[in-house]
């Protein structure tokens, strides 16, 4: 699509478009042990045997292999322990990461950035072994019984385990996704009327789930301090009926002068189903000042703000102050191109991770029954418009009309797509930039006034009744 020397930071989509090595043999590895975990792996049948011996066939030229190959053998026995379930928890985690560092490594070759070294987990102390074991326990009889074959009796076993788990903060993080993972379950229960299951993702959060029951797996990030100059480039907003989150891409400008990196500040607060569109911004604004300067197109300096080595800043209000104006398109054409990207933990590296900011001009949008695609000199980017939110003023039109892009490079469906984050284009013959976190600061557009009022109104009668309650 573009020329290597184009510059301007602009993403080179024709690299995107060829073949990576090994991919798919890797992902049909995967798809084989996930499509045996569909029926269990109590008396795995002749098929299932087969996916469990691709599976470790796939890592035997790894340090897993005769760990894997044991247990692929145990398994398809009927034999299985909880110790062989792990091992093919570990192997279809590391075809993932493998996936993972494959098409990153593409994705550097498609930018021209270089990414930050890996650095070691810190250890997270000492873990309730019993509560661990007791989780473990219950993913191996959720995996004996397998998808179809859950019901709310399997399902049921989960609770106290998270209920156990919960006052532990070196816990939550796995109280929180089997909770999670559990209540999918039960509302799909019984498992044998699914007229479809979502295989991935269950197989993706047992998987790792089995791995977090390992002492030591869920080891707290390393952390150190940022200080300089942040300058966003976009938002990506995650809304779910009870919960919502916003988090912030941005380049950092070090103050002593190294080189800049990619960071990224989440937000996240509960809400009621009522609270949509705009209206999440006032859940969020109170707890992060970056959302305002985001909304009114500015940078933060940051001083001895905590950062974890994946490039999360930990964000607290008291490290940071508004700065000069700035214009997100300007920090992609300019200070983009030459910040290095953040490593990614041992854990998430997983191809539905990927969510790297680029940069993208001189395309032709076009739309079809396949959805939106950007395409230059015979190359084409799929477009994932589903992503972009109510709350702000970018829309899947605007996207369509745009000249020039800031989003997410996301692999999905087998093949990378761009979420957009910002774009410029023509709105009644007026060059303007359009941003999915445009309102976060507060807004003048009449939609996000009324979207704004309507969210202040639930809010207030939800306190309301709250304080009754309390005060019976």
């Amino acid at each position: 699509m573009v020329p290597a020397d184009q510059g301007g930071g602009v993403m080179r989509v024709d690299l995107l478009s060829e073949p990576v090595a090994g991919l798919d043999e890797a992902l049909e590895a995967v798809d084989a042990f996930d499509q045996a975990l569909v029926v269990g792996l109590l008396r795995p049948q002749p098929a299932q045997a087969a996916g469990l011996a691709r599976l470790a066939h796939a890592v035997a030229g790894s340090p897993l292999a005769s760990r894997v190959a044991e247990a692929a053998e145990k398994t398809a026995d009927g034999a299985a322990s909880e110790d062989h379930f792990v091992a093919l928890a570990a192997a279809r985690t590391a075809l993932l990461g493998s996936v993972h560092d494959a098409l990153m490594t593409r994705v550097g070759e498609a930018t021209g950035r270089s990414r930050n070294e890996a650095t070691t987990p810190a250890s997270a102390g000492q873990q309730a072994a019993n509560v661990l074991a007791a989780a473990r326990s219950w993913l191996a009889d959720v995996a004996r019984a397998g998808w179809r074959g859950v019901d709310h009796d399997v399902v049921s076993g989960a609770a106290h385990v998270v209920s156990a788990m919960l006052p532990d903060p070196l816990l939550r993080r796995l109280a929180t996704l089997l909770d999670g993972f559990a209540a999918e379950l039960a509302a799909s229960c019984p498992g044998a009327t699914l007229e479809r299951v979502p295989v991935r993702r269950w197989a993706d959060l047992w998987s790792r789930a089995m791995l977090l029951t390992l002492p030591g797996a869920a080891g707290a990030s390393t952390t150190d301090t940022a200080s300089g100059r942040l300058l966003p480039l976009g938002v990506d907003v995650h809304e779910h009926a009870t919960a919502v989150q916003a988090q912030v891409h941005a380049v950092l400008e070090p103050a002593d002068g190294s080189a800049p990196r990619l960071v990224r500040a989440a937000v996240s607060a509960p809400k009621p189903d009522t609270v949509v569109g705009a209206g999440l911004w006032q859940l969020l604004r109170p707890h992060m000042s970056l959302l305002a300067a985001v909304g009114e197109g500015r940078s933060m300096d940051l001083a001895g703000m905590p950062i974890t080595a994946e490039g999360d800043l930990l964000w607290s209000d008291e490290h940071a102050r508004p700065g000069e104006p700035t214009d997100a398109f300007a920090t992609a054409r300019v200070a983009l191109p030459a910040a290095t990207d953040p490593v990614t933990a041992p854990l998430d590296r997983h191809p539905a991770r990927i969510a790297v900011p680029v940069f993208l001009e001189g395309y032709t949008a076009h739309s079809d029954d396949d959805g939106l695609t950007f395409t230059a000199a015979g190359y084409a980017l799929a477009v994932d418009t589903d992503r972009v939110p109510a709350a702000g003023p970018l829309t899947p039109e605007a996207v369509a009309a745009s000249g020039a892009c800031i989003g997410l490079l996301r692999w999905d469906a087998d093949s990378y797509r761009v979420q957009p984050l910002a774009v410029e284009t023509t709105v009644r013959k007026k060059a303007v930039t359009l941003h999915a976190g445009g309102w976060a600061g507060g807004t003048t557009d009449k939609a996000g006034i009324k979207a704004e009022k309507a969210a202040t109104d639930a809010v207030a009668v939800l306190r309301e009744r709250a304080g009754r309650l309390l005060r019976k």
